[in-house]
C-alpha cells in the first residue's frame, strides 16, 4: 500500500564530524550533563556514539546517513553544517540525490562573500547558515554588504539561528539574540529568503513581528522545541503551528529536525509529532505537502514532486 505521507525534505540537519565541544566550567558542565541525561530519558534517546573526523570516519558517517534517508523514505536531507564548506560539499557529492548542504563559514571572515560564491558556484552548496549570537557586528554593518548583495543576486536562502544557543548552560544573552535585529537587512533585501529555525527559539513574538513586516522571512520548524518549557506562559507545538499557519501562512513554513548524531540519525519522532499536529489542525493536503517538502525545494531551486 503506498504511503499517504507527502514527500519529505528535512531542511535542517547537521552532519556530525566530532569537532564541536561546549566550553563550560565544571559546575555548569555538570548541570548541562544532568539536563542532557534527563532529555535522553524523556525522549528515549540512545547513547551518542563517538564521532571520527578522519576522512575514513566521515565517509562511513555519510554512508550511514544515506541509509537513514532510505530507511525513513525521505526525499532529501539538507545539512546546514559539516565542519567546513569543502568537507560538507564532499559529503554531498557522495549522495547528491539524497543530500544537499549549506555554506557555513563566518560572515566576518576575510573574503566572506568570495568564499560564499565559491561554495555555491564551485562546490554546489545551496544556502548559507549563520549563528546570530556568533556574529560580532550588526547585520547592517557595511562590511557585510558584499555578502548580502550576493545572496540577493542569487536569491540564496540564508538560515540564521536566533535565540537560545546550545544545551542547558548555553548562551542566553547577546546583542543579536533577537530575530528583530535582522530587520534592517531583511527589509532592505526582500530578494533574500531568510529562514529562522526552531520557531525563533524563545523569541516567538519577535519572529512573528519580523514575518509580519518582511514577506521574505520564513520559519523553520526543526528540533524538539523544548524552549517552549522555558516560556512564562503555556505553549505547545500545536500552538506554534496554528499561529504560524494563521498569520504567516503555509508557504513560509519549512520542516526540519535538527538531526545530527548517530545512532539516532534522522529524528523520526519530530516528523511524527509535526505531521500529527498538522493533521489535527486539519490543514489542507497541499499545504502539508508544501511545509514538509515543497517549500524547501522551492527555496533551494531543486526539482521534485
Amino acid at each position: 500500500m503506498p504511503s499517504l505521507r507527502p514527500p519529505v525534505v528535512d531542511f535542517h540537519a547537521h552532519f556530525p564530524t566530532g569537532d564541536w565541544r561546549p566550553n563550560h566550567d565544571p559546575i555548569t558542565a555538570e548541570y548541562a550533563r544532568r539536563r542532557s541525561e534527563r532529555m535522553r530519558l524523556e525522549w528515549d534517546l540512545p547513547e551518542r556514539e563517538p564521532v571520527s573526523g578522519t576522512p575514513e570516519g566521515i565517509a562511513r558517517t555519510a554512508e550511514r546517513w544515506a541509509a537513514e534517508v532510505e530507511r525513513h523514505g525521505l526525499e532529501r536531507v539538507v545539512f546546514v553544517t559539516g565542519r567546513d564548506n569543502d568537507t560538507l560539499a564532499g559529503v554531498v557529492r557522495r549522495h547528491p540525490d539524497k543530500f544537499a548542504g549549506m555554506a557555513h563559514h563566518p560572515i566576518t571572515s576575510p573574503n566572506a562573500a568570495a568564499e560564499l560564491e565559491r561554495a555555491v558556484e564551485e562546490l554546489g552548496l545551496v544556502g548559507y547558515k549563520l549563528l546570530a549570537p556568533l556574529v560580532p557586528v550588526p547585520f547592517e554593518d557595511e562590511t557585510l554588504e558584499p555578502v548580502w548583495r550576493y545572496c540577493a543576486e542569487k536569491r540564496l536562502p540564508v538560515l540564521i539561528h536566533f535565540g537560545l544557543l546550545g544545551h542547558a548552560g548555553g548562551l542566553v544573552y547577546h546583542p543579536r539574540l533577537n530575530p528583530l535585529t535582522l530587520h534592517p537587512v531583511a527589509s532592505r533585501y526582500p530578494e533574500i529568503p531568510f529562514v529562522i529555525p526552531h520557531f525563533g527559539t524563545g523569541y516567538w513574538q519577535e519572529l512573528l513581528q519580523l514575518c509580519w513586516s518582511c514577506p521574505n522571512v520564513h520559519v523553520d520548524t526543526s528540533g524538539s522545541n523544548q524552549w517552549m518549557r522555558w516560556m512564562p506562559y503555556p505553549l505547545t507545538l500545536e500552538d506554534l503551528f496554528r499561529k504560524a499557519y494563521e498569520t504567516i501562512g503555509p508557504e513560509r513554513l519549512v520542516f526540519g529536525t535538527d538531526s545530527s548524531w548517530l545512532p539516532r540519525g534522522f529524528a523520526y519522532r519530530y516528523l511524527q509529532d509535526q505531521l500529527r499536529v498538522c493533521y489535527w489542525l486539519n490543514l489542507k493536503p497541499e499545504d502539508i505537502a508544501a511545509i514538509f517538502g515543497g517549500n524547501a525545494r522551492r527555496l533551494m531551486g531543486l526539482g521534485g514532486p
